[in-house]
């Protein structure tokens, strides 16, 4: 009896060894995306939709908590905290915010959709600022709101402060003024969060936001190297992104921002920065569903965008290798960067998976090419 229990605790963990998506192997750790990948406790990651923020050496993952069933796609929890030193193990730092209960009439209730979650540190205020997409229970997607919280600690708690539809009652930096003048014609207009009836100048919806301030949906948050922090987020009904300066606190917009890429209907954005060129990878818009990456560069971030092609190339490029990205991650003291994405199950949220892979430069961009299996030590 003994032996067999011996056997089949052998056989548990073997599973479960073969279950992570990080693998220890003879010549060290690798990442191996699309499989479940368990933490330092040998339990799933929660940690859906995304960002790191690296600080005082440790990477702290923050991300949407889901659970089973439908009902996971909405926030249960709140958002969940990993820390790692190494990016291959991460240890579970618990719930960094929690949603509050039914019946609080709080903008963060149960049931309501916390999407997102990027946290960033501000070192004059020493706190840490956390900002996500926010929609209020009941209302599907119409809210379009940005949600931000701040904590003394990295790891949490955070304390919910406030939603806001960003930089209400300005307008953007590189808006024409005939548009400034032209009447707001959205009667009849029809907006799926994929298309719109017509084209966005003809409708003028910054005009239609401008009081309320603008819809606000996928989103990140970037910090330059002059310390200025930016809120970039699908706006106008999914049709356009801005991008949004914040003030010196992280938790308000300055109404300094720019729309790009109008009627482009881009989705889940992240930026990053090499070698003085911005970046941003984002997606289309096809719900869950996964599609091609989109690209683009600029010599300066609020400056002229260029698009570029897909940056995914090989088989499954043409579904981002069926994901979705979330965060682009630098590695610390190296030139590495990393694509983070996310592989959606919406019909049983937590069986969603993760897929991590290199970026590698070019002349022309960047370029995203799956690995089966790869580590830092890689040579880039």
């Amino acid at each position: 009896m003994n032996q067999l229990r011996k056997v089949l605790i052998g056989v548990i963990l073997l599973l479960a060894i073969s279950a992570c998506a990080q693998k220890k192997v003879e010549s060290g750790y690798v990442f191996i995306s699309g499989e479940e990948w368990r933490d330092t406790d040998g339990v799933h990651i929660n940690a859906h939709g995304g960002g790191i923020l690296h600080h005082e050496g440790i990477y702290y993952w923050f991300g949407e908590h889901k659970i089973e069933g439908q009902d996971g796609n909405r926030a249960q929890v709140g958002v969940h905290c990993y820390s790692s030193q190494d990016l291959y193990n991460w240890k579970d730092e618990g719930i960094a915010l929690s949603v509050m209960p039914e019946g609080s009439d709080s903008d963060i209730e149960k049931g309501s959709i916390i999407e997102r979650p990027k946290v960033i540190y501000n070192e004059k205020t020493k706190k840490f600022v956390m900002w996500f997409h926010l929609e209020l229970k009941g209302v599907k997607y119409s809210s379009a709101l940005s949600g931000i919280a701040t904590s003394d600690r990295v790891t949490g708690p955070y304390t919910y402060l406030k939603s806001v539809r960003p930089n209400a009652g300005h307008w953007p930096l590189n808006y024409p003024d005939s548009l400034k003048i032209k009447p707001v014609n959205v009667e009849g207009a029809v907006f799926t969060g994929g298309s719109i009836s017509s084209p966005t100048h003809e409708l003028n919806l910054i005009k239609r936001d401008l009081d309320k301030g603008q819809m606000a949906r996928d989103m990140t948050l970037f910090r330059d190297d002059d310390g200025k922090v930016y809120h970039i987020y699908s706006s106008e009904e999914n049709s356009t992104l801005h991008i949004a300066l914040l003030d010196e606190e992280y938790t308000n917009h300055t109404g300094e921002y720019i729309r790009i890429f109008a009627d482009r209907f881009m989705e889940a954005p992240a930026m990053f920065k090499k070698d003085g060129k911005y970046y941003l990878i984002m997606s289309g818009c096809t719900g869950w569903a996964p599609n091609a990456a989109r690209s683009a560069v600029a010599d300066s971030i609020f400056g002229e965008w260029k698009e570029l092609p897909n940056p995914c190339i090989g088989e499954g490029a043409d579904t981002t290798f069926e994901s979705q990205s979330t965060f682009v991650l630098q590695v610390a003291g190296t030139d590495k960067y990393i694509y983070l994405g996310d592989r959606w199950r919406p019909e049983n949220p937590i069986e969603g998976t993760y897929v991590w892979l290199p970026i590698h430069f070019t002349d022309n961009g960047f370029t995203i090419e799956w690995k089966d299996r790869w580590s830092l030590d890689d040579p880039n």
